[in-house]
C-alpha cells in the first residue's frame, strides 16, 4: 500500500486507532492518503463506518499476520 502519509496504531484498541487517523485527516490535504497500521481486529469494520461517516473514501483493507492495513482517501 503507497499512501502519503503513514500511521502506526499498532496496540492501541478502539476507538484510538479511528481517533488518531481523524487527526491525522485533518492534517492532510484533499485527496492525499493514509494507511493505518492497526492489530485491533474491530478496526477493519470500525474503519468501514468511519468512512461512511465521514465521507473519506475506504481505498483499501488487508491483513498481514497479526496486522491490519486501511488505506483512507482524504475527501
Amino acid at each position: 500500500m503507497q499512501a502519503d502519509k503513514e500511521l502506526d496504531a499498532r496496540g492501541l484498541n478502539c476507538p484510538l486507532p479511528i481517533l488518531k487517523a481523524k487527526k491525522a485527516l485533518a492534517d492532510m490535504h484533499s485527496g492525499q492518503t493514509l494507511c493505518v497500521i492497526s492489530t485491533d481486529a474491530g478496526s477493519v469494520r470500525d474503519f468501514q463506518a468511519f468512512a461512511k461517516q465521514t465521507g473519506n473514501e475506504l481505498l483499501e483493507q488487508q491483513a498481514v499476520g497479526s496486522d491490519y492495513f486501511t488505506l483512507l482517501k482524504r475527501r
